[in-house]
């Protein structure tokens, strides 16, 4: 675009503006932002300017003198400001950025705002966190103040603040006015929703994360089951149907891996380093409580409410068929690698367990019992090849994080394996590099 000749484009005429104005979601917000910014536009010459989401002017009030200089230069209602349409700009920077941002006099691109001041700031609806539009004071240089942004600013955290009074007011008319429903389910798994897919009410609690996909009839669950939605007057009633037949979930634990995996029903699960500490403990340990948990965990130090907060967050990622409460328990079957590292050992299959045996037990956990644990199985598997002279075993454990250091082990190697054999060349390799550090 041409700076010198370039001016913000009318997308729309004046008789189609009531309707936008209508539907926008900003609408109600219109009396507390006119109580915020008009007495100080009106004083200062400025003009408090509110667009959509894509930068359309939908409101521009303010000082009239400085209203029809804003008109001869295009900063009407109905024109189009994003930074693609009118270069850089209050409202139109402000939207790309997604913060609030000052632009003053030689800051825009086109030159005939370079006499103007304009502070602006996205407005978020706090339904989906989305922006939906953006407010704006503008005015000639000589009128700028320094309050500018922070009045901008706070105006636009009060018309958020205006609108998220009005979504609980809407959500507790949608439990006052559906509440039965959910109640009629008897016991049944279910939730009210908005009409964007919030959850309102759940039973029980920890069944659903926050929000619902609701652009189908039926949902599946963190937890695998799948719900059925009903529409309500405002909303959604989900409801889990009872099923007569219910299959327990497999919970696969691979900790043995240079970062913990779980994988439940065949569906990779993200876990942290704390929640793999959890399911480690539980795994090893059966029913515990949270005190016992956080003695596990942290030792001493251990504190039982932030054992019990950091479960609540697995339960919900997890699903409550595989995580139970009072005390804490899997319910699930589980499948963990250092159980069976630690089940060959004990069995006396030395081959089987050095090849289950991939490294360390959660190799950056420092949980006491993680490191006892680890210790132990690593302190079984090593005596168990070094005892068996089976050169195949050696040679896998020689290749975990804690075999590949183990002098004995190599030594134990070279010696077992042919001459020929390339693996033997390694070993060696190996020991001379061991040799030299030392």
């Amino acid at each position: 675009m041409d700076p010198d000749l370039h001016t913000a484009p009318t997308v729309f005429a004046a008789d189609e503006l009531p309707e936008l104005r209508e539907r926008h979601p900003l609408h109600s917000t219109l009396p507390v932002l006119r109580e915020t910014l008009l007495g100080f536009a009106e004083e200062a010459k400025h003009i408090m300017i509110v667009t959509d989401a894509q930068g359309h002017i939908l409101w521009c009030e303010g000082s009239r003198d400085t209203r029809a200089h804003a008109e001869e230069v295009g900063l009407a209602e109905g024109t189009l400001w994003s930074e693609d349409a009118a270069g850089t700009n209050g409202m139109g920077t402000a939207l790309a950025v997604n913060s609030a941002v000052t632009v003053h006099s030689a800051e825009h691109l086109v030159r005939t705002y370079h006499h103007w001041t304009c502070a602006a700031s996205p407005i978020r609806d706090p339904d989906s966190g989305t922006t939906i539009g953006v407010v704006d004071l503008s005015g000639p240089i000589e009128t700028v103040h320094p309050s500018m942004m922070a009045l901008v600013s706070a105006s636009a955290r009060l018309a958020e603040a205006e609108m998220l009074a009005r979504m609980h007011a809407r959500d507790e008319e949608l439990r006052a006015r559906n509440m039965r429903h959910l109640i009629a389910l008897r016991g049944e798994p279910g939730a009210l929703l908005s009409a964007t897919g919030r959850v309102v009410a759940v039973e029980p609690y920890g069944l659903l994360p926050s929000r619902v996909d609701v652009s189908c009839d039926r949902v599946r669950l963190p937890d695998g089951r799948e719900a059925v939605l009903e529409p309500l007057a405002q909303g959604y009633l989900l409801r889990v149907p009872r099923q007569r037949h219910v299959r327990r979930s497999v919970l696969s634990l691979s900790f043995l891996l240079p970062e913990p995996k779980v994988v439940l029903d065949g569906r990779e699960v993200p876990i942290s380093l704390r929640h793999a500490e959890l399911l480690c403990a539980l795994t090893l340990h059966g029913r515990l409580s949270a005190d016992q948990l956080a003695l596990r965990l942290y030792g001493e130090r251990g504190n039982p409410t932030t054992v019990r907060a950091e479960l609540h967050r697995l339960r919900a990622q997890l699903g409550t068929d595989v995580l139970a409460t009072r005390p804490y328990r899997l319910t699930a079957d589980v499948e963990a690698d250092f159980l069976a590292a630690r089940a060959a050992i004990e069995d006396g299959d030395v081959p089987l367990a050095a090849s289950r045996y991939r490294g360390s037990l959660l190799r950056r956990s420092e949980a006491p019992f993680v490191l006892a644990e680890r210790e132990d199985l690593a302190t079984g598997v090593r005596k168990a090849v070094l005892s068996r002279g089976d050169a195949n075993a050696l040679w896998t454990f020689t290749q975990t994080d804690s075999g590949e250091h183990d002098t004995e082990a190599l030594e134990q190697l070279v010696r077992l394996l042919p001459v020929d054999d390339v693996r033997r060349a390694i070993a060696l390799a190996r020991l001379r590099r061991l040799s030299q550090e030392d």
